[in-house]
């Protein structure tokens, strides 16, 4: 049986080969994929695609918004911190289902509404 210490480093040196970052990327957002899916279930195929969709690209581009912002870039030098940066990306994934929703749902809603109407209905929410 091997030492504790020499198999962690070697677990750690096989993460981070395989490609630790786009693991925690991969990881983080799909896994708010479907926590957002699960919560708030799709009511069509193409509502399904689109709630993938804008949950990994909310996931990767708020993700690393967070990351430049909090300058985090350290983080991926170890596991401990690819894993912290999963979560991270797990995170900002969560709001951008409900986000685009609520968008789809105003214009659907609005779908015979002239340019003026909205515009005065965008004006009174703000």
């Amino acid at each position: 049986m091997a030492e504790p210490t020499s198999s962690g480093v070697a677990g750690a040196a096989a993460f981070k080969a395989a490609g630790g970052l786009a693991g925690a990327l991969a990881g983080g957002a799909a896994l708010a994929a479907v926590v957002v899916m699960l919560m708030t279930p799709p009511r069509s195929k193409r509502e399904w695609a689109v709630g993938l969709i804008s949950t990994v690209v909310s996931s990767i581009g708020g993700g690393a918004v967070m990351v430049q912002y909090f300058q985090l870039q350290e983080w991926v030098h170890t596991v401990v911190g690819l894993v912290a940066l999963g979560g991270l990306i797990f995170g900002c994934g969560l709001p951008g289902w409900a986000i685009v929703r609520w968008v789809f749902n105003f214009i659907e809603k609005n779908r015979d509404a002239g340019i003026d109407e909205i515009a005065h209905d965008v004006k009174e929410i703000l």
